[in-house]
C-alpha cells in the first residue's frame, strides 16, 4: 500500500537548546536560513507524501503559521519588487497539506504518535523526527518507501555508528536479509556501554502500519511516565516482520548542540551566498585547531 501521511512529533520543549527554546520552538531554530523543521517537510513533499500530521504542544503555533499563508509579507514583498523572496514565501505555504494535533502532555514519542491515530486511520505511514536531519540526493523517506513497497510489516532506518558511541543510540540486532536491509530480531534502547548487540544504530525515520496504534495504546508507560515507540516497535515485532534500512546520505543530530553547529558548517558551505566566505573563514581558525 503506498505511503501517503506522515507524522512529524513537534511537541518537545528542547531543552537542551535553553535558553534559546524559551520562547522559540527548537524545531524553528534556523540551519543557515531555513527552520530545521522546513528541512523534514521538504523531505516529505519530495518524497510524494501528501499530508502531514504535525503533532504540536503549547506554545508551539509558531511551526504552523511558519507554514501558512503570510498575505501582509507577501504584500509587502510585492511592493518592494523582492518576487525572488515572495516566491520562496510562497513556495513554503503550498509545500504540504498540514494537519495539527495537539498532544497536551509530552508524554514520550509513542504517545505523540499515537495521538495521530483518527487522522492516520488504517494505511501505513511514515514518521519522521525533526532532531534528525539526513541530507540525500534521494530523500531518506523516498529511500524507505521504494524498499517498503515490497515489505509487510514496518521499515526503520538504521545506520552504522562507532562501537564506542553505540549506547547512545537505540540498537539492532539484525540478519542481513538484500543489500542494506536487515530482518530486525531485537532492539535495545541505549544498551550499556560494551553491551551492544551492534553498531546499528536507529536513526529518526519510520514506515509503520495502522496496527502499531493499538499496540501503543497497551504499552506500559516507563519509570517517567511516557510511553516509548521502542517498547510498541518490540511488540509489533512479535506480531509482524520490522526490517532496518542502511539508508544513503549523510546524517545530523539536530537536537544537540555539536551536531546541530555540524549540521550549520555542511549545509553552509554549499549555501549560494555565503558558502565561499565561509570557507575562507574556516581555514583562518586551522590555526587556532
Amino acid at each position: 500500500m503506498k505511503v501517503k501521511k506522515a507524522v512529524i512529533p513537534a511537541a518537545g520543549f528542547g531543552t537542551r537548546f535553553l535558553p534559546a527554546t524559551k520562547v522559540v520552538p527548537k524545531e524553528l531554530l534556523p540551519i543557515v536560513d531555513k527552520p530545521t523543521i522546513q528541512y523534514i517537510m521538504e523531505e516529505v513533499a519530495l518524497s510524494g507524501i501528501e499530508e502531514v500530521i504535525l503533532i504540536t504542544g503549547r506554545e508551539k503555533g509558531s511551526i504552523e503559521d511558519h507554514f501558512d499563508t503570510s498575505t501582509e509579507l507577501e504584500n509587502h514583498l510585492r511592493k518592494k519588487g523582492r518576487d525572488d523572496l515572495l516566491k520562496v514565501v510562497q513556495e513554503i505555504s503550498g509545500m504540504v497539506t498540514l494537519v495539527s494535533v495537539r498532544q497536551k502532555e509530552p508524554l514520550g514519542l509513542g504517545h505523540a504518535i499515537l495521538c495521530a491515530k483518527r487522522v492516520v486511520g488504517k494505511e501505513p505511514f511514515a514518521v519522521l523526527l525533526g532532531d534528525d536531519l539526513i541530507d540525500a540526493n534521494v530523500p531518506c523517506i523516498r529511500q524507505m518507501m521504494k524498499i517498503y513497497q515490497d515489505m509487510d510489516g514496518a521499515l526503520i532506518a538504521i545506520q552504522k555508528v562507532p562501537r564506542q558511541e553505540a549506547h547512545l543510540y537505540g540498537i539492532i540486532k539484525g540478519k542481513k536479509v538484500m543489500d542494506r536491509v536487515y530482518s530486525v530480531e531485537e532492539m535495545v534502547e541505549k544498551p550499556e556501554k560494551g553491551k551492544a548487540p551492534s553498531n546499528l544504530a536507529i536513526i529518526g525515520r519510520y514506515i509503520l502500519p495502522p496496527r502499531i496504534f493499538d499496540i501503543l495504546e497497551r504499552v506500559k508507560p516507563d519509570r517517567r511516565g511516557e510511553i516509548q515507540l521502542t517498547e510498541g516497535l518490540k511488540e509489533l515485532n512479535r506480531e509482524v516482520p520490522i526490517y532496518g534500512y542502511e539508508f544513503i546520505g549523510d546524517r545530523y543530530d539536530a537536537g544537540d548542540k555539536f551536531g546541530y553547529l555540524q549540521a550549520n558548517l555542511s549545509f553552509g558551505l554549499r549555501h549560494p551566498e555565503i558558502g565561499t566566505k565561509l570557507k575562507r573563514y574556516l581555514k583562518t581558525l586551522s590555526s587556532y585547531c
